[in-house]
């Protein structure tokens, strides 16, 4: 049994991993050319993207500079001051156009304001006039003559009347002023050719008291 000799068999040791860090490599080599492409791709299109922004952008200016020049829309509207004359023919009062008196787009001819431009206006008027007689009836209106209709229409109106029942009280007041102030003011559609005016009618022809800040008209558009 000494002598016996026990022969083991050699192991053969097989290493796989030359072929396998051979083909890692080259895979990762293949990406990275891949990678570098889609990139060179993804810059190419973004060049071509600010290439036809520009061109765009060429393109309006140059129509933008044909086009005509476009003026701002200025809305019409006025404001008119009493006159030394103020109610004229048919209780139309009367205006002048001058001190802080003004308007734009819209015409004055004899008391009435002429509307150019369509839309919704807002429309105004303030009188004062001394209203110590004995029995006063006052009425205050906006009227409008349009061509679709043949008689003048009331847009507003206000009415007052005052009278002193006692002789005391009209020899108290006989020798004072009595002033009575009234304002109309409401939003109307106007078409163009309407005229817009004032009128006033007072029993005796009560005296207006006279003064810019007194007495006045206007209209503004607030929507076309």
């Amino acid at each position: 049994m000494e002598d016996t000799v026990v022969t083991i068999p050699p192991v053969f040791v097989v290493d796989s991993r030359a072929n396998y860090l051979t083909m890692h490599k080259e895979k990762k080599q293949s990406w990275k050319r891949a990678k570098h492409k889609f990139l060179m791709v993804l810059v190419g299109l973004a060049l071509l993207g600010l290439l036809v922004e520009g061109y765009f952008i060429y393109r309006l200016e140059q129509k933008t500079k044909q086009m005509p020049t476009v003026q701002t829309f200025q809305r019409p509207f006025a404001h008119l001051l009493g006159s030394h004359l103020p109610v004229g023919e048919d209780n139309v009062m009367q205006w002048v156009k001058e001190g802080e008196a003004i308007t734009q787009h819209m015409a004055y001819d004899r008391g009435r304001l002429l509307v150019e431009v369509e839309g919704y206006y807002y429309l105004y008027s303030k009188v004062q006039l001394n209203a110590a007689d004995e029995c006063l009836l006052i009425q205050h209106k906006i009227m409008k003559n349009t061509t679709a209709y043949g008689q003048p229409i009331e847009l507003m109106k206000s009415k007052s009347f005052r009278c002193w029942t006692q002789e005391n009280q009209k020899e108290m007041f006989s020798q004072v002023q009595d002033l009575w102030n009234n304002f109309l003011g409401g939003i109307f559609h106007l078409q163009r050719g309407d005229r817009i005016y004032v009128t006033l009618e007072s029993k005796e022809n009560a005296p207006l008291n006279p003064g810019p800040t007194e007495n006045f008209m206007g209209a503004f558009m607030v929507f076309p």
